[in-house]
């Protein structure tokens, strides 16, 4: 064995505090990496706040969500960025307005320059990054982002029975392969072709014989897509799932419930029955004709089915506390838009952007929480981005236009302004020549209604939430320095996206 000489052993010496600081560092890298925490992002489609009994609703719609609530950062002033899905849903998973990301359509994408500025992305490949969607639409944003997502589930995956030909076309370019689905079998109006809507027909109607002792109103489906699903056997094949994921991971979850059609497990059909009405509102101009009678008997529907839903997200807690994952996860459950029971309008697709569609539930537990915080100044949906980035220790890019959260490292702002578009009218690529624009500023909210035929030259409404929180007592039909303030501030605003357009 050759002898070391004096020379060469001084030489490791000099070498030897630095590989062993470079060995204790790498072992604290590797150790960090292996903590780092899972997310869990649970979106439950077109839930509105409003009728949650998280936030004061009257009916009892929520229980387990308030039991979440006690371990947990609950916002009370929450907003989406839209009041359907591939606007909210490209805000939320991207962090900016819809007016940069440009999902602006009801089957609409984003900015294909764009696709890889998502949470997929940023988070990195130190994480697990999978993702599900039963609303297909929303399939479609998650398969612009395929390359930075591990593992995507199908829309039909956890379901019953699905009919889906798209879903052997997954690498079609855009919405090529959702255009096959809609000629082939439309299960509301008429199909563009007999034989295979005759086909989907018959297949329904096996669906239908065979679970409608449990649900009386109908199978749980995705409207206008061949899928039916039990609603708890989604979240047993989901609490499977995520407990086999590697760690850690992202796990993106968009369920369709309690988007409509409203169609509850037998257990919670009758539940609200002989609760009293909800407060009858005047039409709106953009009423679409719907009957007080017709809206309060589909809101008693639409709150049996948040009821049914946050049954189910009860065993989904259960599961993740019994399993070790609510203390090693930050668990997030939002909305990507709410929904509308009242003046002429059910629904979503609708101009207006009123509280029930756009304010939206944000509930968020961080590792080991063990007591309730509550905030109420103003926060909106592309604040999701930055704060997980955030709170795992990523850098947060300068484009993202949202905000640290209050109890993830950010503070709460009353004044802060936080805004809302419809524009599935204009033009993806140009000016937003007509559209409805929304701000929220402290305890006001102002709208303004552009470029629609039937108003003519901009309508704005202003609406003080703390006194007013029904919307009820337009503030803009009296003038008043507040009024041409906050007017002034909502059009700048409106003119400078335009102008960057």
């Amino acid at each position: 064995m050759k002898r070391i000489s004096r020379r060469d052993f001084l030489k490791l010496m000099a070498v030897l505090p630095a590989s062993l600081a470079l060995s204790r560092f790498s072992s604290r890298q590797f150790t960090r990496q292996t903590e780092r925490p899972n997310v869990i992002l649970l979106v439950l489609d077109a839930m509105s706040a409003y009728h949650l009994s998280l936030y004061g609703y009257g009916r009892k719609t929520t229980p387990n969500f308030e039991r979440f609530a006690e371990r947990a950062n609950v916002y009370h002033a929450h907003y989406s960025t839209a009041n359907f899905t591939i606007p909210g849903t490209g805000s939320l998973l991207m962090g900016m307005y819809p007016w940069t990301h440009r999902g602006l359509h009801l089957s609409g994408l984003v900015k294909r320059e764009m696709a890889h500025m998502n949470l997929f992305a940023l988070l990195g490949k130190d994480y697990h990054r999978f993702a599900f969607s039963q609303n297909v639409w929303a399939t479609n944003l998650l398969l612009q982002f395929e390359s930075d997502v591990d593992q995507l589930l199908p829309s039909s995956a956890f379901s019953d029975y699905a009919f889906l030909v798209s879903e052997a076309f997954r690498r079609d370019e855009g919405n090529a392969h959702q255009v096959l689905d809609h000629v082939l079998f439309d299960y509301v109006d008429a199909p563009g072709l007999l034989v295979f809507g005759l086909a989907q027909r018959l297949y329904f109607e096996r669906v239908r014989k065979t679970v409608d002792r449990q649900y009386p109103r109908g199978v749980p489906q995705p409207r206008n897509h061949p899928i039916s699903f039990k609603m708890a056997n989604v979240f047993d094949g989901l609490m499977r799932t995520l407990t086999r994921l590697p760690r850690p991971f992202l796990a993106y979850i968009h369920l369709f419930p309690p988007h409509s059609p409203y169609r509850a497990h037998k257990d919670f059909v009758g539940i609200f029955d002989g609760t009293p009405p909800h407060i009858q509102k005047p039409e709106h101009i953009f009423s679409e004709g719907e009957t007080y009678e017709t809206i309060e008997k589909n809101r008693i529907w639409y709150d049996e089915y948040i009821a049914n839903v946050d049954f189910e997200f009860g065993r989904l807690l259960d599961h993740l506390e019994q399993n070790g994952l609510l203390d090693s996860s930050y668990l997030i459950v939002t909305s990507d838009h709410g929904e509308l029971l009242e003046r002429g309008i059910k629904g979503h697709v609708t101009p207006v952007l009123y509280e029930p569609l756009v304010r939206v539930p944000l509930l968020i537990s961080v590792p080991g929480q063990e007591k309730r915080q509550d905030f109420y100044a103003p926060t909106s949906s592309v604040d999701l981005v930055p704060s997980l980035l955030h709170v795992i220790g990523n850098d947060v890019p300068d484009w993202v236009e949202g905000r640290l959260l209050p109890g993830l490292g950010g503070q709460e702002d009353p004044d802060r302004h936080v805004w809302m578009l419809e524009a599935k009218s204009s033009s993806a690529f140009g000016r937003l020549r007509q559209a409805t624009f929304a701000m929220r500023h402290g305890r006001y909210k102002a709208i303004v209604y552009r470029g629609y035929d039937r108003i003519g030259k901009d309508l704005v409404e202003i609406y003080d939430l703390d006194s007013d929180p029904e919307e009820m007592h337009d503030l803009g039909r009296e003038p008043s320095p507040l009024v041409t303030e906050l007017t002034n501030r909502l059009l700048e605003k409106f003119e400078q996206i335009n102008t960057l357009l």
